[in-house]
């Protein structure tokens, strides 16, 4: 922490998130996703004659003219593509709030580019019938569980919020921040520089420092502990491990009652299926009673032989 800038870690976190978000996802991704494409189908056309080329397109048919374009390599780099950007968005959304708007603008423009390159550049994949996404699925649950403990951790340590709090609540004596910036600094006697390290210029001020200020949470010199972790650095570092628990769970408590709060099915479509099954149960019924029926009629059950009476025989 001692080598952030003067605005904080965020400011460097915000920057290169706007990098990967601008510069990666709605750049980089939509143009090698359209232009590789084309330059594939560019080169196998001029693989082909115009002429041969001409004729085929007026014999052939439009299934038939589908099967010289690309082929369809699977569904795995388009969902690793928006596994990284959903990383990327819900992992530091604190440090770059931004990233959902930007996210949201790369998801429209992606829509249609997918569109054109099933369209035009990739042949027709095969249908094939999913229950759902599979393990996709986990992936996007275990980034939601590990994005909240991220951000619970960037607010705490990487922020003065906490350092604010304890200060105002402990150690303030009006309860506001006013000297705040001197609790955060320590004291350092310059004599105690090692050799070699000290300033090249001592009287550049115009005058002999002896000691001076720096941010950290240390006991000064003339302490029994000089330049140890002091009260208050263990104080606001158990104020941030509470912090990230107390964020934690509250935050995995308010998904958990969305999650119960709105249903995954809808309730008209719930009803409807529920009336499709009790459909298909009395359709089954009426099946098996038809069939026992049938059974009765078409093979009737032997009458057993009468014996003759003793006179007659």
């Amino acid at each position: 922490m001692e080598e952030c800038a003067h605005a904080g870690c965020l400011m460097e976190l915000c920057i290169q998130l706007c990098i990967t978000m601008l510069g990666k996802q709605l750049i980089q991704n939509n143009l090698f996703e359209i232009g590789v494409p084309k330059l594939k189908k560019m080169l196998r056309q001029r693989k082909i004659d115009k002429k041969h080329q001409e004729e085929l397109n007026k014999t052939l048919h439009r299934h038939e003219k589908d099967h010289f374009l690309g082929p369809f390599v699977g569904l795995n780099p388009e969902y690793m593509e928006m596994i990284i950007q959903f990383g990327m968005v819900t992992v530091f959304v604190a440090s770059f709030p931004l990233a959902p708007l930007f996210a949201l603008l790369n998801n429209i423009i992606e829509i249609r580019l997918d569109a054109k390159k099933f369209v035009t550049e990739l042949r027709r994949p095969i249908a094939v019938r999913a229950k759902d996404i599979g393990i996709w699925y986990t992936l996007l649950r275990g980034l939601s569980k590990v994005a909240v403990i991220v951000n619970a951790f960037v607010i705490a340590f990487t922020s003065d919020l906490i350092p604010r709090l304890v200060y105002q609540y402990m150690y303030s004596p009006d309860g506001t921040l006013h000297g705040f910036v001197n609790h955060t600094l320590s004291y350092f006697n310059v004599s105690h520089f090692q050799p070699g390290t000290e300033p090249m210029e001592p009287m550049h001020l115009g005058y002999k420092v002896e000691v001076c200020r720096y941010k950290d949470y240390r006991d000064p010199p003339w302490s029994a502990t000089p330049y140890e972790f002091s009260r208050e650095f263990w104080a606001i570092l158990a104020a941030r491990l509470a912090f990230v628990i107390v964020f934690q769970n509250v935050v995995m408590l308010m998904s958990d009652f969305v999650d119960w709060l709105i249903p995954d099915i809808p309730k008209d479509i719930s009803i409807q299926i529920h009336k499709e099954r009790n459909l298909i149960v009395e359709l089954f019924m009426k099946q098996e009673r038809g069939k026992k029926y049938r059974n009765t009629i078409g093979d009737p059950s032997p009458q057993p032989l009468r014996s003759r009476p003793s006179s007659q025989a």
